[in-house]
């Protein structure tokens, strides 16, 4: 692959990685508004990384399986995923589903938060794995992004009031849309 090929990637990566991250920032937002500890906000975002990693791993590989067997409709298959994934992410945020009922103390909650923003990089990892992309440049982007932006989202909540968390969301959606659509055309 030459340097202009890994540039683009990276950069795709990147974009798709912020997105992913916007929904764990909403989340960390959301949580931050009402009330959590420093020490909380470390695990959550540890956490929250470690789901940011294994998911799009694990997706990636599904893709892979997937792209060995659509062959040349993979391309126009992965911008559905994406196209779809990204409306769906527009219209939570617009419906207001709140994931947040659970209590980010305790291990299960924990987990369940984490999984509940994770889900999303599984989906992206399918597509990005019918592509055959950088596997590690991937999963430590998307871990990383996911892991800071949950963190910079719960510091915020707690230093802010109102109901902002829904935008974040949105926008990560709005994302995905475009490069859905990019990848069908």
């Amino acid at each position: 692959m030459d340097a202009h090929m890994q540039a683009g990637q990276l950069l795709t990566l990147l974009v798709i990685a912020l997105a992913l991250g916007l929904d764990a920032f909403s989340l960390g937002l959301g949580i931050g508004l009402k009330g959590i500890r420093l020490l909380d906000i470390m695990k959550l975002g540890v956490v929250i990384a470690l789901f940011h990693v294994l998911m799009p791993l694990a997706g990636m590989y599904t893709g892979q399986y997937v792209s060995g067997l659509l062959g040349h409709v993979a391309t126009t298959v992965a911008g559905a995923l994406l196209l779809l994934l990204g409306a769906h992410m527009i219209y939570s945020s617009l419906k207001g589903e709140d994931v947040q009922s659970f209590d980010h103390r305790s291990l299960w909650g924990l987990l369940v938060l984490a999984l509940s923003v994770s889900v999303d990089s599984f989906s992206v990892g399918i597509t990005l794995g019918m592509f055959s992309a950088n596997l590690w440049m991937t999963v430590l982007l998307f871990g990383f992004f996911g892991g800071l932006m949950s963190v910079l989202g719960l510091l915020l909540g707690r230093k802010v009031s109102g109901k902002l968390g829904e935008y974040g969301e949105a926008c990560g959606g709005a994302i995905l849309v475009v490069f859905g659509i990019l990848f069908i055309f």
